[in-house]
C-alpha cells in the first residue's frame, strides 16, 4: 500500500468536490427555474387584433382566461373575418406567452440552451 493509504480506503478522485459543487449548483438552478415556471404560469398577456376589435388575454400555462370581441365586428354576413381576428389575436398572444418565458429562462440561465426549457 502507498504511504498514508488505508485498506479499504480508495484516494479521492480529482475535483470530486469540484464535481459535488457543480452538483448542487445545478439542483439550486433547477429550484429557481421551478419557482419561475410557476411565477411565469401565473402572469397574464394581453393581445388584440382589428384594432382592438377582439382581444384575447393568455396566461402563461398558454390558457385563454378571457376573450372580448366588439360588437361591431360580429357579422353573420362576415363570419370569416371574426374567426381570422379572433385567430390573429390568439396566435399573438401566444407568442408574447412564448418571448416572454424564454426571456425569463434566459436571464436565469444565462442564455445557456438546455433541452426541454421552454
Amino acid at each position: 500500500m502507498g504511504k498514508g493509504m488505508r485498506a479499504g480506503k480508495r484516494p479521492k478522485a480529482p475535483g470530486a468536490g469540484g464535481m459535488q459543487k457543480q452538483l448542487q449548483q445545478m439542483q439550486q438552478m433547477q429550484r429557481q427555474m421551478e419557482a419561475l415556471q410557476a411565477e411565469l404560469e401565473e402572469r397574464e398577456l394581453t393581445a388584440t387584433a382589428g384594432g382592438g376589435a377582439v382581444s384575447v388575454t393568455v396566461n402563461g400555462k398558454r390558457e385563454i382566461v378571457d376573450l372580448t370581441i366588439d360588437k361591431e365586428v360580429v357579422d353573420p354576413e362576415d363570419v370569416e373575418m371574426l374567426q381570422d381576428l379572433i385567430t390573429a389575436a390568439v396566435n399573438e398572444a401566444m407568442r408574447q406567452v412564448e418571448e416572454m418565458s424564454n426571456e425569463e429562462m434566459g436571464k436565469l440561465t444565462g442564455g445557456l440552451n438546455i433541452p426541454g426549457i421552454m
